[in-house]
């Protein structure tokens, strides 16, 4: 199974979300396309209801931290409530290349 279908099911099977996108971003960064090093999780759940930004990404952090010591690098999160969600308009931001790749 792929390290994103491992998150993935880890993702579901914590925060049961409305939408759910991850993707590995590791050929924006030094690491090279066909690495696991980087990730983007958007993330729409009830459970972020009440939470600050820095709760959720602690909760997060601490689903995967057997992966951050195990070659994933780094995370970007995108941790909404259906109702934040909502009032992006279904959006989030893209995530910039990393400096000194594809320049």
């Amino acid at each position: 199974m792929s390290i994103e279908k491992v998150l993935e099911e880890k993702l579901f099977q914590e925060f049961a979300p409305l939408f759910l996108q991850v993707e590995n971003e590791s050929y924006m960064h030094s690491s090279g396309r066909g690495a696991n090093s980087h990730f983007k999780f958007v993330v729409v759940s009830d459970k972020f209801v009440g939470m600050t930004k820095v709760a959720r990404h602690r909760l997060v952090y601490s689903l995967f931290s057997d992966e951050l010591q195990q070659g994933i690098h780094a995370l970007a999160l995108h941790l909404y409530s259906p109702e934040e969600w909502e009032k992006l308009g279904k959006a989030f931001p893209k995530s910039p290349n990393c400096l000194g790749v594809g320049q």
